[in-house]
């Protein structure tokens, strides 16, 4: 018999060797078969014409790829009704229970559905409303987000609380009916494509560590806004610092209480780690299936060493799916489960291990690089071959979301019971 999920469902594989967890059902029964294949459908028939090139683009380390066209493929899907799928129906979703949810993003990334320029509204900011806000706020901000006319980005590190997000110094201070706001965010992926950024504020003057926050929201249109992108090792610039000089946002652009911005900022983070990580995963299968045929076709795979390290990346990213699929919740508590805490740590070795094998799959071809002149709408921009692009890419995966140690530290004083160090 096949295990059994931590939700109560069983662990069976299909005929193309992808786990596929049954999670125990949340709302009416639904042929899951049948939904798989509706999802397949609609992705391969809509993602033709213009939106061709799009297939399989967008996803980390590539957010720069077609970001116009990924907008208007986030329409796209609306008019469908494939965004936000897991919302409840009377915020706009389809209400899907948590098995669906999970098909669908399976289904969508195996039939090369782009990676989503609505990832951040839909992903982590939506679920935050739909729990802490107020109507008012939500009837505002929660339709853009389902019909992809609003995008998003996250206001959360500083040049001094990258993983310590408490120790974020950027102030808000109130003037009559707005939030003046000054201070800097850094690392803000999709900031130069962002309509609104949720910011972490401290509004409490004298305040430190996670007391007299505040989570605001904030139109990045303005002229108390600099975006300045940031060039990577890899050649692209997805992230950003953001200097906020005198931005403004209204009085009531705020989501909690002030000073109850760290609790509401922790619930977007449980978030986070939620069911659309799932796409993340299936992209890592992809890149190790390139990885896999390369390797057979370029001989490497004669190589027993060689050969073992890939199929230990295999396991690796089966374990991580089957953890990933067994910390998601059902029910409404916005906090990150014990099950969870342990997944960005192993996502980002696992993928920083994945570049180190791919490196070595191509040998000295490893050194060269590519012009691939209009696949990204800048004529001439330099870039490298993919398991190359992987190799730098991956050197981050352990730094951003949450560097390595600090999930360590997390791991053992909120999911061991540790005692935690004085400082």
């Amino acid at each position: 018999m096949a295990p059994r999920s931590a939700f109560g469902g069983r662990v069976s594989d299909d005929s193309s060797e992808t786990v596929i967890v049954r999670l125990m059902d949340t709302g009416p029964e639904t042929d899951e078969a049948a939904f798989r294949s509706e999802v397949r459908s609609w992705v391969t028939e809509h993602l033709t014409g213009d939106f061709a090139r799009l297939a399989h683009r967008g996803g980390p380390g590539d957010e720069h790829a077609f970001v116009a066209e990924r907008m208007e493929w986030e329409r796209e899907l609306a008019t469908g009704g494939w965004t936000c799928v897991g919302w409840p129906t009377q915020h706009g979703g389809r209400g899907l229970p948590l098995h669906l949810e999970v098909a669908f993003h399976e289904e969508y990334a195996r039939a090369g559905g782009p990676g989503r320029a609505g990832l951040i509204g839909e992903g982590l900011l939506g679920p935050t409303l739909i729990h802490f806000a107020s109507a008012e706020i939500q009837q505002r901000f929660l339709p853009g987000i389902v019909s992809g006319t609003e995008f998003w980005c996250q206001g959360y590190s500083e040049p001094n609380a990258g993983s310590d997000l408490a120790n974020v110094t950027t102030k808000a201070r109130r003037e009559g009916d707005e939030w003046i706001i000054d201070g800097q965010k850094v690392w803000t992926s999709l900031a130069q494509w962002s309509d609104w950024c949720f910011v972490v504020a401290r509004t409490e003057p004298g305040t430190e560590r996670h007391h007299g926050l505040s989570y605001l929201l904030v139109p990045m249109d303005q002229p108390g806004i600099e975006v300045r992108p940031i060039r990577q090792i890899t050649g692209t610039a997805e992230f950003n610092e953001v200097f906020f000089d005198g931005a403004r946002t209204s009085a009531d652009m705020i989501v909690g209480a002030p000073g109850e911005g760290w609790k509401v900022a922790m619930g977007t983070l449980a978030f986070e780690r939620g069911v659309l990580t799932l796409g993340q995963q299936m992209a890592f299968q992809r890149e190790l299936d390139h990885i896999t045929s390369t390797a057979r076709a370029n001989g490497r795979w004669e190589d027993p060493v060689l050969r073992d390290r890939i199929v230990s990346l295999a396991i690796r990213v089966r374990i991580m799916r089957w953890n990933a699929t067994r910390a998601l919740r059902t029910d409404d508590n916005a906090q990150l489960p014990r099950e969870a805490m342990i997944n960005k740590l192993y996502w980002a070795e696992l993928h920083r291990d994945m570049g180190e094998v791919a490196v070595d799959v191509l040998g000295a071809g490893a050194l060269l690089t590519r012009y691939s002149a209009a696949d990204e709408g800048d004529a001439g921009e330099l870039e490298m071959s993919a398991d190359h692009k992987l190799f730098f890419f991956s050197r981050s995966d352990t730094i951003y979301g949450g560097s390595n140690e600090i999930q360590r530290n997390l791991i053992g004083e909120r999911a061991l019971g540790l005692p935690r160090e004085p400082r």
